[in-house]
């Protein structure tokens, strides 16, 4: 992993419109795939909220037997999905003919676009340790039907920069004091951070004031207005240019995330998202008849 440190200059640092919390989550319990448990951040409701991200899964385990059913063959169109393995390893193959696996500090970004088929298979670490996340993104009406592509992102890959404090930041997608991560050319413009702030020091990150952002804590805490926000739970901000991640007493890792609202209406059922019904039905149709896959 290439490591960058960096000094950001006055004007960088400047506040323009500092964000607030809008809304604090707590993940919950749900049993999804095969049987796979894990914790449900968000997603099949308030999508205006999110908007135009639809589903965060937390999928952290030490139980081989909550994770190893995985998710077999199943579609998806319409939307983008993004999986961030932080222990573990887990298998994939998909109908485009990609097989392999993503492995602790991994990413892959899977645009299922016109349609694809695809299986995950979770398999731990040497000790049973499986840790990672799973983002649904949302694709605008004129790109539902692109074609699919997939993308497998190493850890190698993925640029960790540090800055003043023992701040360190990997950034998947966005840009941070000029380094990019590698994913660029993604229609709604993500940010996608991996943020470890030691403690009581305080990370500023400008943001596009209309862009929906939020971030989900992982390890410690994060102080949100006075608030103190702990591991699995969820903080959605207010508009504005910049906002302000102070860690709690133990230090804190929290993925921040944002990204371009589409603001479009949503037909949603199951792993398809589409704009209308006749859409949606359209899809489960073909996905029956075998014409799914364009």
């Amino acid at each position: 992993m290439s490591k960058i440190s960096i000094t950001p200059t006055s004007e960088e640092t400047i506040m323009k419109k500092q964000r607030t919390a809008s809304v604090i989550l707590s993940s919950s319990p749900v049993i999804e795939g095969a049987g796979v448990h894990l914790h449900r951040v968000f997603g099949f409701s308030n999508e205006s909220l999110f908007d135009p991200f639809l589903l965060l899964d937390d999928f952290r385990s030490d139980t081989p037997s909550h994770y190893l059913k995985g998710f077999p063959w199943h579609p998806h169109r319409g939307i983008e999905t993004i999986t961030y393995v932080l222990k573990g390893d887990v298998e994939h193959g998909d109908s485009l003919g990609n097989t392999g696996v993503i492995s602790t500090g991994d990413v892959q970004w899977m645009t299922a676009g016109s349609g694809i088929v695809h299986q995950e298979m979770p398999k731990g670490d040497k000790d049973g340790l499986m840790y990672g996340f799973q983002l649904w993104a949302n694709l605008p009406a004129q790109n539902k039907m692109m074609p699919p592509r997939y993308c497998d992102i190493k850890r190698s890959q993925i640029p960790e920069v540090h800055l003043n404090d023992g701040i360190s930041i990997k950034i998947i997608a966005g840009t941070v004091n000029g380094t990019s991560g590698p994913m660029s050319d993604i229609i709604i413009k993500p940010e996608y951070l991996d943020c470890s702030i030691p403690a009581e020091a305080t990370y500023s990150h400008p943001i596009h004031e209309d862009h929906t952002a939020f971030i989900y804590v992982i390890e410690g805490s994060i102080v949100v207005d006075c608030k103190t926000v702990e591991d699995k739970t969820l903080v959605v901000f207010t508009d504005g240019d910049c906002i302000d991640l102070t860690a709690g007493i133990e230090g804190a890792r929290c993925l921040f995330i944002s990204g371009k609202p589409l603001k479009e209406p949503i037909a949603w059922r199951g792993p398809i998202v589409m704009n209308t019904e006749e859409e949606l039905d359209l899809a489960f149709r073909e996905y029956q008849d075998g014409t799914f896959i364009k």
